[in-house]
């Protein structure tokens, strides 16, 4: 099954004997909450999830947006009417980045058919709601696992044994600027891939097989294990999302560089080479 699903599929789908859940995950980087946007129109049924608060677990030591726990994100899910046999649909406002976070902890925690609105809201051809749904709740219980996860030191290592890869842009992988974290760089062997050049202008996902030769230029081999890191673990999940529509396997440094550079033990690289 695909990952992403297309505006008209999922029309259909939803008119259809087994609609998805629909989860609206609008969120900009270090931008206002998405529950206004949501409120003011949503697709019709969804149920609005805040990534700061239900997709992620307190900042601190583990980065900006750790991993939730479990039980909570189980427990947000079921809320918003998920259930283990039934499909999930997420969506945001088009970048992609927040989606794909709950496309990522959904199937980390082990449900088997979630997809991405591809092109996010601004490519429904539907029309909006303003009503709020209030949702049967769903019977979803994560059993974490079924993804690839990295700690610091499994994405050291991997640095070196397969393929790291840098979804931030590429500014903030040389360390030129760093308008977040305490300081600029990449870990010592990740390769740089923004997240950004694996959709196109209109903010879809490239076909499988332009995804596929993107990666291979950068290193993903048949043999090769790779992984993905970015700022805070948000858009590396839209990459690992990318990688698995190119049919690419790849596991998520979930602390990313927020964890990594806020240990001033750990190395840092700069410049456009790996090391």
């Amino acid at each position: 099954m695909k990952p992403i699903i297309s505006a008209s599929e999922l029309l259909s789908e939803s008119a259809g004997a087994r609609p998805p859940v629909l989860l609206d995950v609008r969120w900009t980087l270090g931008g206002p909450p998405g529950r206004p946007e949501y409120e003011a129109g949503h697709l019709p049924g969804a149920v609005y999830v805040d990534l700061d608060t239900e997709l992620a677990g307190p900042p601190g030591r583990g980065g900006r947006h750790p991993l939730p726990d479990p039980a909570a994100f189980g427990a947000a899910m079921r809320r918003a009417g998920v259930s283990a046999d039934t499909p999930v649909v997420v969506y945001d406002g088009g970048l992609g980045w927040g989606a794909a976070r709950a496309w990522w902890l959904l199937r980390w925690a082990g449900h088997p058919d979630v997809r991405v609105l591809d092109g996010g809201l601004a490519a429904w051809e539907g029309e909006l709601s303003k009503d709020v749904p209030s949702p049967e709740p769903g019977d979803f219980e994560p059993r974490p696992g079924a993804l690839g996860l990295l700690d610091a030191d499994g994405a050291a290592a991997l640095a070196g044994s397969g393929l790291l890869l840098d979804a931030r842009a590429a500014e903030r992988y040389r360390g030129d600027v760093e308008p977040i974290d305490r300081v600029g760089g990449h870990i010592p062997g990740a390769v740089s891939a923004p997240t950004t050049e694996n959709v196109g202008p209109d903010g879809r996902f490239l076909p499988a097989d332009a995804l596929a030769a993107r990666f291979a230029g950068l290193g993903a081999k048949e043999d090769t294990e790779v992984a993905v890191y970015c700022g805070s673990g948000v858009s590396g999940a839209h990459e690992v999302l990318a990688l698995e529509i190119a049919g690419i396997p790849a596991a998520l440094y979930a602390g990313s560089w927020s964890e990594w550079s806020s240990d001033p033990s750990r190395p840092v690289a700069t410049g456009p080479d790996p090391r």
